[in-house]
């Protein structure tokens, strides 16, 4: 048996196909992830890697075996399940590596209405059963086993995604969108229909061989076709998606990446406009632009962990209508405080669309700062390089230091740094944000001297 405690992460099942696990493991899943969710019906779908419908196909044996009734919705993108999810009120079960490289895949697994299940919320539960069984032997099947049928829930999904956005009066646009041969390929076309968006698909096609380019555009290498056929062609807009599509990126009319801290204002902004004086989620490496413009809308901005099971735990204990991450992950109050990137660039879009400017023009006044990006650094001791680094500025009068996730310092109304831990490598990951580029770079260089020391 795999060691599954490199293979079940924080937040869902992720190895190699099959060195670390296989359909045999998958259907053991399948078991466990019914008996933890007390489940009497479940939703399965997948995405376009070449391993996912024989591994979802044995989830869903694994589940039926136990009782429970299965929906397979076959292919679709994260968003497109958790829509299924939140519609059926069933948990859910998508396979997907999401960006990672073809030779991998994994599960995302959330409980009906699209209710995270993470390391506290079940995932250890359903790890411990499968340890059991692998060991023992899969469950005796139960007296009666669930049936499993199919159903096609894609244009009952782009329906649902539409009547949350009003894009009935934009102006016509130019848009460049690059599934990296994802699922983007198969939700786009749908979603935009009779839209007044010139679409200029590329790399639609699905392969999770992913022949052009990995599916993670927050790589910039990933996006260098998408900018360059922006630039081309003159669109208003290039949007990428990464590998199951539940994350949007975007580039401006001069194929400039739009910073997602931006993305999430402005959509912070569309949705208190829409829920006056709601509450928004943001995580603690977003720009000090996000609960700038929250505050202005009317809003109240909520800095929480970051990862999607803080968020969405958070969104629901405060009725928050939105929140963001800086890894564009977007999470809405009306898609069952479930992520969307669908729905983000669906905003986007009606935003661009309802003006005549540029989208540079458009999101100049979200993006107020000079931020350094993540990097990264392999360290031996995670936890004391952290705590040198603290030591160094606990020492500086004028700082505010907090712990919230990994180690934060400000310096109030000039920088902030965060240094946190990888909770799956030997790294740490620095982000810097300042008023101006100088100071990025200066506070960048003296964390890293003190990380790499």
């Amino acid at each position: 048996m795999p060691d599954l405690s490199q293979l079940v992460k924080a937040y869902d099942v992720r190895g190699v196909v099959p060195d670390q696990w296989d359909e045999t493991l998958a259907e053991l899943f399948g078991a466990a992830f019914v008996q933890v969710t007390d489940a009497e019906a479940i939703v399965v779908g997948h995405d376009m890697r070449p391993s996912s419908p024989g591994l979802s196909r044995a989830f869903a044996r694994g589940a039926a075996a136990r009782g429970a009734d299965v929906t397979e919705i076959g292919l679709c993108s994260t968003d497109q399940l958790y829509y299924a999810s939140g519609s059926l009120d069933m948990p859910g079960a998508m396979f997907t590596a999401s960006h990672n490289p073809a030779r991998y895949n994994g599960i995302k697994m959330c409980r009906a209405g699209a209710a995270p299940v993470g390391r506290d919320t079940g995932l250890a539960d359903i790890r411990a059963l499968v340890e059991r069984w692998a060991e023992t032997g899969a469950p005796e099947p139960v007296e009666k086993p669930g049936n499993i049928t199919q159903r096609d829930v894609l244009a009952d999904y782009a329906a649902h995604l539409r009547s949350l956005v009003d894009l009935t009066a934009i102006r016509p646009l130019k848009a460049v969108v690059d599934a990296g041969n994802g699922m983007g390929g198969h939700t786009v076309p749908t979603v935009l229909a009779d839209l007044p968006v010139e679409l200029d698909a590329l790399y639609f096609e699905l392969d999770g061989t992913f022949p052009n380019h990995e599916a993670d555009p927050m790589n910039p290498a990933n996006i260098v076709d998408l900018q360059a056929r922006v630039r081309e062609t003159g669109a208003d807009i290039g949007i990428a998606f990464d590998g199951d599509a539940d994350r949007c990126f975007v580039v401006d009319e001069r194929g400039e990446p739009v910073s997602p801290s931006a993305i999430t204002a402005l959509v912070a902004a569309r949705e208190l406009a829409k829920h006056p004086g709601g509450t928004v989620i943001h995580n603690c490496i977003t720009s000090w632009s996000v609960p700038e413009v929250v505050k202005e809308a009317g809003g109240t901005p909520v800095r929480t962990r970051v990862g999607h099971s803080f968020i969405k735990a958070e969104m629901a204990r405060t009725g928050a209508i939105f929140g963001g991450e800086h890894s564009a992950h977007y999470y809405f109050r009306d898609f069952w405080n479930a992520d969307t990137g669908m729905l983000a660039a669906l905003h986007v879009l009606a935003a661009l669309g309802g003006q005549e400017g540029t989208l540079s023009e458009l999101v100049a006044q979200y993006d107020r700062y000079t931020a350094s990006g993540e990097i990264n650094s392999t360290v031996d001791d995670q936890a004391g390089r952290v705590a040198a680094v603290k030591e160094v500025y606990a020492a500086r009068e004028g700082l505010e230091l907090d712990e919230l996730d990994g180690l934060t310092v400000t310096a109030p109304g000039e920088w902030w740094f965060n240094l946190r831990p990888s909770n799956t490598e030997p790294l740490l990951r620095l982000n810097v944000e300042a008023r101006d580029a100088a100071t990025a770079a200066r506070v960048r260089d003296e964390v890293l001297a003190v990380v790499r020391g």
